[in-house]
């Protein structure tokens, strides 16, 4: 039970990385894509790192041992609000936090460009896997004198179990 409220903990961490990291790079590079500037200036690598660091936090959650509700919850959220700009577009826009910050303009691309709904359905694939949902170690006395195990074949991993 704890673990899944670290989840929770850590679903708000990563919320608040892709509307700010996400937010602000994407804004970032679009303003340098407007004034004809490459990404290989310092500012350009600065907004690419801020997306590559957003990336690997979101990446290290999808496989670490931890409450599948840290991607799930963000990635519900992110194809909660990709359904609102179909059912409203202006309400679905007026409701980005910081809208006239880089970080929001920079969402709000994300938003109507679909990034977020593709992001959002990635997200929420862990919830599928229900070894996801088990304690790690639990006290499993199915295969524990191994007399299940055909010799030559690999052991079974429960992965999907």
């Amino acid at each position: 039970m704890l673990r899944h409220w670290l989840g929770v903990v850590l679903a708000a961490a990563l919320a608040a990385a892709i509307f700010a990291g996400g937010g602000w790079g994407v804004a970032h590079m679009t303003r340098l894509a407007a004034q004809n500037i490459s990404l290989t200036s310092i500012s350009g690598l600065s907004a690419l790192g801020v997306l590559l660091l957003v990336g690997l936090f979101l990446g290290i959650l999808m496989v670490a041992p931890v409450s599948p509700l840290a991607t799930a919850l963000p990635g519900l959220l992110l194809l909660a609000w990709t359904g609102l700009l179909g059912l409203d577009a202006q309400l679905a826009t007026r409701i980005i936090p910081l809208r006239s910050e880089a970080y929001g303009m920079g969402f709000r691309t994300m938003l109507v460009s679909g990034v977020l709904v593709v992001l959002g359905a990635l997200m929420i694939c862990p919830v599928f896997v229900p070894s996801r949902w088990r304690r790690r170690g639990g006290d499993d006395a199915e295969s524990a004198d191994g007399e299940d195990e055909i010799p030559g074949r690999p052991a079974q991993t429960r992965l999907l179990s």
